[in-house]
């Protein structure tokens, strides 16, 4: 059963989560934001895909361990909660989470920005289109940029409630997804 979020996020490599540095990586304390959210609130949406598997080491081998479990922990989920800040560089571990997600297992994109708080921050209220510092973002992982015609994708800023409403809203999940293109909640 596909009912676990697969949570993508920015952090150097070689990465061991055991490390304080890992833990000080911004994109990594989002994802443990997450996690401290659904450890507090058993009704937080949140299921995390990374628990599915093993845990895995930078010191396993790529092909052999490391791709594989992504792969799997991909598999096992229904979405795609993608952390993009201005920090975000394109990694080899999240070009292959962002492509086989999206370009393989067709997964919806729930995508966080964590350098913005409002809607208005991720969006022009007037136009309703998406803001210009929002889009730029998009070239930190051109696999995103290049991909995310080909699935929904939901863009809002960090903020619990909002990430709370994607997280249950069944146009972002695999089997009852929308259309694919940009969404977001409007001001």
């Amino acid at each position: 059963m596909r009912d676990k979020n697969y949570a993508a996020f920015y952090v150097s490599e070689p990465f061991d989560e055991c490390s304080l540095g890992a833990h000080a990586t911004k994109d990594f304390v989002y994802y443990n934001m997450l996690r401290a959210w659904k450890g507090n609130d058993s009704s937080f949406p949140f299921k995390n895909a990374h628990d599915t598997t093993y845990s895995v080491r930078d010191s396993s081998d790529w092909e052999t361990t490391l791709k594989p479990r992504i792969r799997e922990r991909i598999r096992n989920s229904k979405n795609v909660i993608l952390f993009l800040s201005s920090l975000t560089k394109s990694s080899g571990a999240i070009r292959e989470e962002i492509d086989y997600a999206i370009n393989s297992q067709q997964l919806p994109i729930i995508v966080v920005y964590p350098d913005f708080t409002e809607k208005s921050d991720i969006i022009n209220c007037n136009l309703n289109v998406i803001n210009k510092k929002i889009t730029d973002l998009w070239d930190n992982l051109p696999i995103f940029r290049d991909s995310m015609k080909a699935v929904p994708i939901i863009h809002i800023p960090n903020k619990k409630d909002l990430i709370k409403a994607a997280l249950n809203d069944p146009d972002f999940m695999l089997d009852t997804k929308c259309k694919a293109g940009h969404y977001f909640y409007k001001c």
